[in-house]
């Protein structure tokens, strides 16, 4: 239940075009992908109300090489990055990769939903820190930031001259209004770049293509540095087959949605049946739950869990820079009832004795 892709058949667009494009040998290299800008400009229109320039939009061999290259090209050796754990794993590889320091403000649970915590995001920014890669919505929590948060990000970033890095990879997969961080303000189109994929939300993360997203000149000089060749690494199928769903798979999504909704209450209720003590908060968008099993006392619960139960899941530790999280895990819902009912039952039978 850990590695984060789907048990869900791909979009019948999608393995057409593989099809068609093994079929007619055409597997060469990725060249100009005009396609891409207007296909993306109709989906965000469509879906969450946000026109964008599409001149603002260029290829990326994937997100984490887009992260790595944006950092790259406006810091140098020993900047300071923002992050708000828990958050992806891969965000602390990345700023490492680009040679920089992790700057931690944790998330806060307020009232079972987890929130950004502005004050202390503003005061990293006034400690120098000079960018901020900010997950939304944010894996592993499931929580969409709102766009009363984003104005006030994109405000203070503006501020103190901050640039801020929007992995928005898993925006499709809200069942609540996603607010793109571009979208909020000029503040935020004059400060912030978002990097994103279909690979996430259609289930196609083996294809090797995302884009970024830049809306103002300001932003575009800032990453004039970046590596051309971040086109001619990404893959001719991962960039057609973002085309295709972007065009022709929003209705796949809408079901895909519905059914990691119907999941998701599959797995509260399982978990409160059979680990009646552990927690999970409230959740926005994708199928990873982040679940708290402090109550069982039992130290490296994914250790142990994988040892005693046969239950593969995602270790809390990784999420943070200094293992705050350890009595967490991350389980991927995004599969069939019957095998997440076989997971949480192995889980108790290993946390409670329940066979």
């Amino acid at each position: 239940m850990h590695v984060a892709e789907m048990d869900f058949p791909v979009a019948k667009p999608i393995s057409d075009l593989i099809i068609s494009l093994a079929t007619n040998s055409d597997l060469g290299y990725l060249g100009p992908l005009p396609e891409l800008a207007p296909a993306f400009e109709a989906y965000a229109l469509d879906k969450w109300g946000w026109q964008i320039d599409p001149k603002g939009i260029s290829m990326a061999t994937d997100v984490g090489v887009a992260a790595v290259e944006i950092i790259r090209a406006v810091s140098s050796p020993g900047d300071r990055v923002l992050v708000n754990s828990p958050v992806y794993p891969n965000f602390y590889s990345w700023i490492q990769e680009a040679q920089c320091e992790v700057v931690d403000v944790p998330l806060n649970l307020v009232a079972e939903r987890w929130q950004l915590d502005i004050p202390g995001i503003e005061k990293a920014f006034e400690s120098g820190v000079k960018i901020f890669l900010i997950c939304s919505p944010q894996n592993p929590v499931g929580r969409v930031h709102s766009a009363q948060e984003l104005t006030q990000i994109a405000d203070l970033a503006k501020a103190h001259g901050v640039l801020v890095i929007s992995d928005e990879i898993h925006a499709p997969l809200a069942w609540v209004p996603f607010t793109p961080f571009l979208s909020v303000s000029d503040a935020a189109r004059e400060t912030g770049v978002v990097i994103t994929s279909t690979s996430k939300s259609w289930n196609t993360a083996g294809l090797k293509a995302a884009f970024i997203a830049t809306q103002s000149e300001t932003v575009r000089k800032k990453l004039a540095g970046m590596p051309e060749a971040m086109l001619w690494r990404s893959s001719l199928i991962g960039g057609l087959a973002m085309v295709v769903s972007y065009k022709d798979c929003g209705g796949w999504i809408e079901e895909t949605v519905s059914t990691l909704q119907e999941n998701l209450d599959h797995l509260r209720h399982e978990l409160a049946s059979m680990l009646p003590k552990a927690k999970v908060a409230d959740m926005d968008a994708t199928y990873l739950a982040w679940i708290d099993l402090a109550a069982y006392h039992v130290e490296r619960p994914m250790q142990f869990l994988l040892a005693e139960a046969k239950v593969a899941l995602n270790p809390g530790e990784d999420f943070a820079p200094q293992d705050q999280y350890s009595s967490f895990i991350r389980f991927n819902f995004a599969t069939s009832k019957p095998r997440i009912t076989e997971a949480v039952r192995r889980m108790a039978a290993a946390l409670e004795g329940v066979h």
